[in-house]
């Protein structure tokens, strides 16, 4: 058994689940104090604070109509809405927020394929009026709203000639990208076109003195380039084993990511490596690995015995296999999952539980997505009590949890219940999404917290089955 205190279920009962989360003088209840006190003066004001996901309302201070309403997909995959939510956010234009799924992972509504009949993101309305293309939104986001930062330098200049050119540059960019990591045909030929197009890149970088395209202050050509770039770090180091930043190859790069990472618009948009390792394929048709990419995929996917293991390296502007240059906290990153995982714990539950569930009916193309999937529900008293124990644990650390009297302690007659909560916890710790979930910091340390708990499990449900 797995105790939990007097009034927590214990793993393999069958006890009310959701007892120990909210109620009683358990390690819960001091997790939820704790969660009080550290926490509340900092939660994230949705409506008014630093950019969020989570967010479906954005109003900067501001009071009036909101003229603006954004279409974007549910879990931040979409690069073209990337480009749109960043310029929301850094001209702080009041919008409202309609989360949309991309085919690749779900049903689209019926009321908004009214409204967009080809289905594509992203869409924004202004003012009532519906515009499609990432481009021609961002052209009328600037000319309607001069007074909110303008992003780009006046027409007719020889600065706009310029940043007109580079918006060139960066499909050029996109193009190079593309030939190189879906295709592993001529791979040398299309590596070293890619790596001629990023010596441009990283040239135009440094021309203005940086770390900006245009200077010292970010312009739409950032944000423009910004949602490819943190695509291509991710996928060409998983797929093709070549780092585009943290390693010194292009230093302005590396400058230019340090300066997007200092902004709060862009952190709280910004996605992790692995999260882009698994949703390009399913959006482009496939991405090619080759040789030299594997055991840089196999870090970034948790599975190299170190990345997602206990205890974690810092992050940082070089760290590998993904850089992060603001680095981590990870008191502050662990109470962050925390917070998640207790406030969200019966649709976690439910979710987990798809993975000794059954396939949905009706498939998906991106293979980590099941949206019809039938979850165990026989299995919820167990699973709940396994997702306490990640919660306490990463609320007080491993050691503190292990000589408390609340320590994860596990027996040799697990059986079939044991492999329920290890799929369970698996299938989880897999789909946590950056940032549609929780930072990056926040995710690697529930991943490895996940795996701390399947490790303890698998362990004896070996010996159990032997």
């Amino acid at each position: 058994m797995l105790p939990l205190g007097s009034s927590w279920p214990t793993l393999y009962g069958r006890s009310t689940p959701n007892s120990g989360w909210t109620s009683g003088p358990t390690p819960m209840r001091y997790s939820l104090d704790k969660l009080t006190d550290r926490e509340t003066d900092s939660l994230p004001n949705y409506r008014q604070g630093p950019t969020h996901p989570l967010a479906l309302k954005r109003l900067f201070g501001k009071s009036g109509p909101v003229r603006v309403k954004l279409y974007r997909d549910h879990a931040a995959w979409c690069p073209y809405c990337h480009k749109v939510w960043l310029q929301l956010e850094e001209k702080r234009i009041p919008y409202v927020i309609e989360k949309i799924n991309m085919r690749c992972y779900g049903d689209k509504p019926p009321s908004f394929m009214a409204k967009v009949p080809s289905g594509l993101l992203p869409v924004i309305e202004l003012d009532g009026r519906v515009v499609t293309e990432s481009a021609v939104i961002m052209a009328l986001l600037e000319d309607t709203f001069p007074d909110h930062k303008p992003l780009m330098p006046p027409a007719g200049t020889p600065a706009r000639q310029r940043a007109d050119g580079l918006m060139r540059l960066e499909r050029k960019l996109f193009s190079d990208w593309l030939n190189w990591l879906c295709s592993d045909w001529n791979h040398d030929r299309a590596k070293k076109q890619f790596e001629a197009t990023m010596d441009l890149v990283a040239a135009e970088m440094e021309r203005e003195g940086g770390p900006f395209f245009l200077g010292p202050e970010i312009s739409l050509v950032d944000i423009t380039f910004c949602p490819m770039l943190e695509r291509i770090a991710a996928s060409l180091s998983y797929y093709k084993g070549l780092y585009i930043r943290g390693q010194g190859r292009w230093p302005a790069v590396d400058g230019w990511f340090a300066a997007m990472e200092s902004r709060p618009t862009y952190l709280g948009t910004r996605s992790d490596y692995y999260t882009h390792a698994h949703d390009l394929p399913p959006q482009l048709g496939g991405c090619a690995m080759h040789e030299e990419g594997v055991p840089v995929a196999a870090a970034i996917d948790g599975i190299d015995g170190r990345a997602w293991r206990l205890p974690l390296a810092s992050l940082s502007a070089t760290s590998l296999p993904e850089p992060y240059s603001p680095g981590d906290n990870p008191p502050v990153d662990r109470l962050e999952a925390a917070a998640k995982l207790v406030r969200n714990h019966e649709a976690v539950v439910k979710f987990a539980l798809r993975g000794p569930g059954q396939p949905g009916p009706r498939p998906v193309a991106a293979p980590l997505a099941d949206p019809t999937a039938i979850p165990a529900l026989e299995h919820t008293a167990e699973a709940d009590a396994a997702l306490r124990h990640v919660a306490h644990v990463l609320l007080v650390g491993v050691e503190a949890k292990q000589v408390s009297p609340h320590a994860l302690q596990t027996s040799a007659s697990i059986g079939l219940s044991g492999k329920a909560v290890v799929s369970a916890a698996e299938y989880f710790r897999d789909r946590v999404g950056v940032p549609r979930d929780m930072r990056y910091p926040a995710a690697r340390q529930l991943r490895a917290h996940l795996n701390w708990l399947i490790d303890n499990l698998r362990g004896e449900t070996d010996v159990a089955t032997a």
